[in-house]
């Protein structure tokens, strides 16, 4: 599935793999090769490494000292990251915050905000999602009151990913309750440590609080914490949703499960013989695989626009729809392949010092099912999106 690079961009692909070859822990890619988590400490020790080399922000515009790759580029540094087990970069502060404080923010908030998401000074999570409003996002309830110099925020955040490691959230918030929905929202950004938050953990089926409830009990933000005008958070929430959902496409995790699950079938058997070899199973993978490939294009062309100054369309709807069946598609393979040592999920099955269950490859297989169920719901649900493609595209 490679694609005909330039010679150029051969030696850019060169360079970045001898810079994973060179840079890259070995203990915690084998974390990441197991479906192991590596914990705050470990994502912020690849940030710094990333920033050191100035490629954590390779999405950036220079002017605000990113690497502005091009789409080629962005799409071979995360193919080759992925492959090489390298682990996810935490999007929340570096490829969603940062792009609405780029193109909303203040001068006085980019200066402030953009270097300490670069130097792991703050950590972000993000406050969209409540307890009724998730994929009909407008229709949100936690409420800001202007008071003063401060908002006085009052509510309730839930699937608030990685929050438990946040000192800082971005966060849509209403403060025109007589406005149409989504004409009262508005964006704020919010230390986790004021007085009046409070953040819980929510268990998932994989043993682990990737996710978190955050409640607000009369918490005073500042009002030059406001992004933007008072009552355009939906303006600013829609921009960054767009980028979000071009990542959650996720090529590159796509093409290293799908290597990984090919590596599987060849080992394990059907019917006295490989299990890549099974006419079921082999037509399926070469399904998947096709729809990578198309995918990737796709990709490759929305990243284009998005590098240009574009903020992605409709078509990060699309991309969102597709890679999310792609990766649960790729997902059951490796379940079925590996059989019925996928049963144990609990994780501590497939962490610490217990005996492996099986193969060793057969640990992270059903924690990794399970968790990606996730995919087609969150930054917009799967029919939602299906909706919004077929109101622009079709006049539906």
């Amino acid at each position: 599935m490679d694609l005909s690079y330039t010679q150029e961009e051969l030696a850019f692909r060169d360079e970045v793999r001898t810079f994973l070859e060179e840079k890259l822990p070995k203990d915690m890619s084998d974390k990441i090769r197991r479906g192991e988590h590596i914990g705050k400490e470990g994502h912020e020790l690849w940030h710094s490494i990333l920033n050191e080399k100035g490629w954590l922000s390779y999405g950036w515009p220079k002017e605000f000292g990113g690497a502005e790759w091009n789409a080629v580029q962005r799409h071979i540094f995360e193919d080759e990251c992925a492959a090489a087990y390298a682990p996810r970069i935490v999007p929340f502060g570096l490829s969603m915050l940062a792009p609405v404080l780029q193109k909303f923010g203040s001068k006085a908030q980019q200066d402030h905000y953009l270097p300490r998401i670069l130097d792991g000074t703050n950590w972000w999570c993000q406050g969209y999602s409540e307890p009724g409003a998730g994929s009909d996002l407008a229709s949100l309830k936690t409420r800001a009151v202007r008071d003063g110099d401060h908002y006085v925020v009052n509510g309730q955040k839930t699937w608030t990913t990685l929050g438990q490691y946040a000192d800082w959230i971005f966060c849509l918030v209403r403060t025109d309750p007589d406005a149409k929905q989504q004409e009262g929202i508005s964006f704020l950004l919010i230390d986790m440590n004021t007085p009046g938050i409070d953040v819980r953990p929510i268990i998932l089926l994989d043993g682990t609080p990737e996710v978190n409830e955050v409640f607000f009990d009369n918490v005073r933000v500042p009002v030059e914490n406001l992004v933007g005008e008072e009552n355009k958070g939906w303006t600013y929430a829609k921009y960054l949703l767009t980028h979000e959902r071009t990542g959650i496409a996720g090529v590159g995790f796509s093409r290293a499960g799908l290597d990984a699950v090919k590596r599987v079938a060849r080992q394990e058997s059907a019917n006295g013989r490989p299990l890549i070899e099974n006419p079921h199973f082999a037509a399926r993978l070469a399904q998947v695989e096709i729809d990578l490939m198309a995918m990737s294009t796709t990709n490759l062309r929305i990243i284009s626009q998005a590098t240009a100054g574009q903020a992605p369309g409709v078509e990060s709807s699309m991309l969102k729809v597709k890679g999310t069946i792609i990766r649960q598609e790729i997902n059951d393979l490796a379940r079925r392949a590996v059989g019925p040592y996928a049963m144990p999920f609990a994780s501590e099955a497939v962490e610490g010092d217990n005996d492996p269950i099986g193969p060793d490859y057969a640990g992270p297989v059903a924690a990794q099912y399970f968790n990606n169920r996730k995919l087609s719901i969150f930054g917009g649900s799967n029919e939602i999106q299906r909706g919004i493609i077929a109101k622009v595209k079709m006049g539906g």
